[in-house]
């Protein structure tokens, strides 16, 4: 017996249809987020500053979305492991990372990375930013960014900073200071900022960057140390008289620390929308705003399309500066 031969009309209308239900199918769990818990990965072990953030994120976050959102730690690799795992995860929203600076200074550092810091992730939110500080030990002749780069001029590679290790933001940041002014400086790194700042304090070192704390502002009070300048485009509140060193003869320079939000590319616009809003309304909350002010970091609030521009901006910038300078990560 024949089989009946399917019109081609008849055929075209069942592609349509099946295509139709596939794109409802596929904006249903869009239009239902969240329906489950949602796992927020952080690159760095319990108890460091980003874990700190991301759990005061987390906590206002999920009443917004009104799920739970899980905190998962998972360190090593410099942050790789963490930023792998959610590049390969599976693009539905309920897995997030909690992304930081490494994100744009890695790609300079490990070329073969096991993804791409742009295409395999989906901006979402700039939460915040915090600068640094550039400060000289209080016995030094060097009162502001101009003398420093003045006396490193006058002699080349005979003074030196302290940084809290290979690779990071602090050590990079005094290379692009360099890179900016041409100016040779010996690098000294030491096993942390602690440890870093006591060289400076001490006067093993002659000059370094420090995060902003409580601790580097109460030594700048006393005059143990000198503030040279702020790394950030906007002066501290806290030391208002403390120019940026951008204004201080080097246009354009600029280092942060900062938080953000990831997503799997691929990840439903409709979700990545929900999540952007809904963290919008957490940076609005008075105890979120001043929790993150007691750690150092100014609101930022920049969606999507903004944070997309400034990641791509940030690893241009640090691609260069750790190719000029020779970095490397211990």
């Amino acid at each position: 017996m024949s089989q009946p031969v399917t019109s081609p009309i008849r055929l075209a209308c069942a592609i349509c249809l099946f295509a139709l239900l596939g794109v409802e199918a596929a904006a249903a769990p869009a239009e239902d987020y969240p329906t489950r818990s949602v796992r927020l990965v952080v690159p760095y072990p319990i108890g460091t500053g980003t874990d700190t953030v991301a759990r005061i994120i987390a906590q206002s976050l999920s009443e917004q979305l009104g799920r739970s959102i899980v905190v998962d730690n998972r360190p090593g690799g410099g942050t790789v492991i963490g930023m792998d795992l959610v590049a390969k995860a599976r693009p539905d929203g309920y897995t997030l990372l909690a992304a930081t600076t490494s994100l744009v200074i890695t790609p300079g550092l490990m070329p073969r990375l096991p993804f791409d810091p742009i295409k395999d992730f989906a901006p979402i939110v700039l939460l915040d930013t915090a600068p640094l500080l550039l400060v000289a030990n209080g016995a030094r002749n060097v009162k502001n960014v101009r003398e420093l780069v003045a006396m490193a001029r006058a002699m080349p590679g005979k003074l030196n900073y302290a940084s809290s290790g290979n690779g990071g933001a602090i050590h990079l940041g005094m290379e692009l200071l360099k890179f900016m002014t041409g100016t040779n400086i010996t690098h000294i790194p030491y096993k942390g900022s602690p440890a870093a700042l006591q060289a400076v304090l001490a006067g093993a070192v002659d000059v370094g960057i420090n995060t902003f704390s409580p601790s580097v502002i109460s030594h700048v009070t006393s005059g143990k140390l000198v503030a040279l300048g702020v790394t950030g485009l906007s002066r501290l509140p806290v030391l208002p008289q403390v120019p940026t060193i951008a204004e201080s003869g080097i246009p354009g320079y600029e280092v942060v620390s900062w938080h953000g939000l990831l997503a799997p590319a691929g990840t439903p616009a409709a979700i990545v929308k929900r999540i952007e809003t809904d963290s919008g309304k957490v940076l609005q909350d008075p105890n979120v705003r001043a929790m993150l002010s007691a750690q150092g970091f100014q609101i930022e609030n920049r969606g999507a399309a903004p944070f997309a521009a400034f990641i791509s901006r940030e690893i241009t910038k640090w691609t260069q500066v750790v190719k000029a300078s020779g970095a490397s990560v211990d």
